[in-house]
């Protein structure tokens, strides 16, 4: 088994190495916006815009993704020659709405986008979702030619940037854009302010800060009519360009917002692998999204722990390991699928995940005992997932677990450390 995996990762090392970005692509980015319509069992895919953007913000050396994590994935295929040329799995709000009550009894469609580099010849993309068993299927396909006059280029909402922390070329660096919400525009110096401490706050945790050179961070001055987010429960209703919500899903804490034109069109201004929209808010609350967007608020206590737990879903796929706190989703995690985030299992095959960090005598499943509470011991600790019994997790404790911070588990720093060298090569 560990002779076809090594040969399999030897090949997609040689694949991704005969790919060539400047044979097929410019340095600049198309932005499909498409609409995902369906209900707890189906979905459907239709293309709403193409939108060609001025950055390229990922890398130019890994273009095919190494990582299974996500619900959803994205190739892109060169028209003429049939060759895979850049591919990208990510997640997105509608995936966790799927699993939601409401989702029994209705359909809904979410805006979505995908982006890539833009092509310079014909190519042909194609959507994949996952099934409960993780596997993937192709559900869309969508031939581009990069000649359609129809590629918009406007820019609706064009704003000035300013740089947080930069320490090089975005196609060798991990590219942050954070994005202000509920800031009006004489609270723009608070936003600046809020985002170097933000950026102190992931500097300030392990592996992040022991690899700072390898990010850039920048800050897009998009100011909102009026400071806030709505709070429907408390019939509060805010005027802010990226119409952010509590209540999403209807827990109290989940701020999230369904506006996805909006966020990629003042994202847009800078270049950008990830995407953190910080809330001009004391209220307690927060989200992420793989590869869609981090969200979090600059006035509470726990906005440095919210800032880096949300960071590590979106960054590095990593799943929340806590199981007590009230949460929408229902049957998240199949108890007979292996789940595909990094820092969970059901045991179905662990090997695949961290066996290789559990020591020879620390038992699997692994008990609560004094023993094996000490930080970086890893097994596999009953309870995550959002459920008690048959999802566990690495670590009797972690930052995606508890309110800590700079407490990354030995998995999870390993998952971010992955994916640090994965834009940065």
């Amino acid at each position: 088994m560990k002779i076809i995996i090594s040969l399999l990762f030897i090949l997609s090392v040689s694949i991704c190495a005969q790919i060539k970005f400047d044979d097929y692509f410019e340095y600049k980015s198309l932005r499909i916006d498409y609409f995902h319509t369906g209900n707890i069992n189906n979905d459907s895919y239709s293309i709403d815009e193409l939108k060609e953007e001025p950055y390229w913000g990922g890398s130019k050396t890994n273009l095919l993704d190494k990582f299974d994590y996500g619900k959803y994935k994205v190739e892109v295929y060169d028209s003429e020659s049939k060759k895979i040329i850049f591919s990208k799995n990510y997640s997105t709000l509608f995936s966790e709405w799927q699993t939601t009550e409401e989702a029994k009894n209705t359909y809904k469609t979410f805006s979505e986008t995908v982006v890539i580099p833009y092509p310079k010849k014909d190519v042909e993309v194609k959507f994949y979702t996952r099934d409960k068993k993780n596997i993937l299927h192709d559900k869309f396909t969508y031939k581009i030619s990069p000649q359609n006059y129809f590629i918009s280029k406007e820019r609706h909402l064009s704003f000035k940037t300013f740089d947080v922390s930069v320490a090089g070329p975005s196609d060798k660096k991990v590219d942050i854009v954070i994005i202000p919400e509920g800031y009006t525009a004489a609270e723009m110096g608070r936003f600046k302010e809020d985002c170097a401490k933000f950026a102190g706050y992931l500097f300030n945790a392990t592996p992040f800060k022991e690899n700072k050179d390898k990010f850039n961070i920048r800050g897009v001055e998009a100011p909102s009519l009026e400071s806030g987010a709505d709070i429907p429960k408390n019939n509060e209703w805010k005027k802010t360009i990226l119409n952010t919500n509590f209540y999403t899903f209807d827990v109290e804490r989940y701020l999230m917002t369904t506006d996805n034109k909006a966020v990629r069109d003042v994202a847009a201004n800078a270049p950008y692998d990830q995407i953190y929209i910080i809330v001009n808010s004391e209220k307690y609350g927060g989200g992420s999204i793989f590869n869609h967007y981090s969200i979090g608020t600059n006035q509470n206590p726990y906005a440095e722990y919210v800032f880096v737990h949300e960071f590590g879903h979106g960054f590095a796929g990593l799943a929340d390991e806590y199981y007590t706190s009230e949460v929408a989703y229902e049957n998240m995690y199949p108890m007979d699928v292996e789940p595909i985030e990094p820092n969970l299992t059901t045991l179905v095959n662990f090997d695949k995940k961290w066996k290789d960090l559990v020591s020879k005598d620390t038992p699997v499943p692994t008990p609560d005992e004094d023993k094996y509470k000490v930080k970086n011991v890893v097994g596999a600790f009953e309870g995550g997932g959002y459920v008690a019994k048959g999802v566990y997790r690495p670590s009797f404790d972690c930052t995606m677990k508890s309110k800590s911070v700079n407490n990354f588990c030995p998995v999870c720093k390993r998952a971010i450390e992955q994916m640090i060298r994965f834009y940065s090569e």
